[in-house]
């Protein structure tokens, strides 16, 4: 049930659904003033959640700083969190999104020496195809890019990222596996990933990929120009905080 009421919860703070519910309001209302109303708040959440800059500086003050290969240690497992994909059936292999960041970065870490064994905790996230577990379809990956069968471990049970560090946990403790845990996954996840591995007495070290802000930009287009990109990362982060809070309240983080 939680897992079903999240994804609705994702659909109810997209930044384009309120934007056209006032559309609609504007255009079918008969009072004149909600309708010049609600079309001014419809302009205005427009150009606010399509400027790339007010979204860089939102993420930047959301996301975990990315970490510095003289600042790494060590460790001796590396936990790859999924999301990062979906199975396309006609061709008979999996389409990455920008997350994909997360599974590059581990294995450069793991090829750097970095870190010695990989886990990779992902599942299904999706209502209507629960069978697609991301972790059973991506495992060929880390062979095909050099990771030893003996160093990578899959959990492919969990649908949220709850249940990435439940049952990560799980998995460690049955394999009893000590050591130290660098957790690897898209600097807007990380704050809600580690609070959730804290929560089930796994202590990991952050490693944030696949950034949204880098370096603040000061060029015409960044700071005034419209784009259409920046609606879509504004209704990634919105999720992901929303999730947060969420997690908290819900005792998970």
């Amino acid at each position: 049930m939680f897992f079903i009421l999240s994804k609705l919860l994702s659909f109810s703070i997209t930044p384009i659904i309120w934007i056209i519910i006032l559309l609609v309001i504007a255009i079918f209302s008969k009072n004149e003033k909600r309708r010049k109303t609600c079309f001014l708040f419809s302009c205005g959440l427009l150009l606010f959640f399509s400027n790339s800059f007010i979204f860089d500086e939102c993420a930047r003050l959301w996301e975990i700083p990315a970490t510095k290969y003289a600042d790494l240690k060590v460790y001796d497992v590396g936990i790859v969190l999924g999301g990062m994909s979906v199975y396309d059936d006609e061709y008979d292999r999996p389409q990455f999104f920008r997350g994909a960041d997360r599974l590059i970065q581990a294995i450069e870490l793991y090829k750097r020496g970095n870190i010695k064994k990989i886990i990779f905790t992902g599942g299904s996230g999706r209502i209507l195809h629960p069978e697609m577990k991301e972790g059973n379809y991506l495992e060929r990956y880390f062979y095909y890019l050099g990771v030893r069968q003996e160093d990578i471990l899959i959990e492919s049970e969990s649908q949220n990222t709850h249940e990435n560090a439940l049952f990560t946990k799980t998995l460690i403790d049955k394999n009893k596996i000590t050591g130290n845990y660098l957790l690897i996954t898209s600097a807007f996840h990380m704050r809600r990933s580690r609070a959730c591995f804290d929560v089930v007495g796994l202590t990991t070290e952050p490693y944030s990929t696949d950034r949204y802000a880098g370096p603040r930009k000061w060029e015409f287009d960044h700071l005034f120009i419209p784009n259409a990109s920046a609606l879509n990362d504004w209704t990634n982060l919105l999720h992901e905080i929303v999730g947060y809070f969420t997690y908290t309240a819900s005792g998970y983080c």
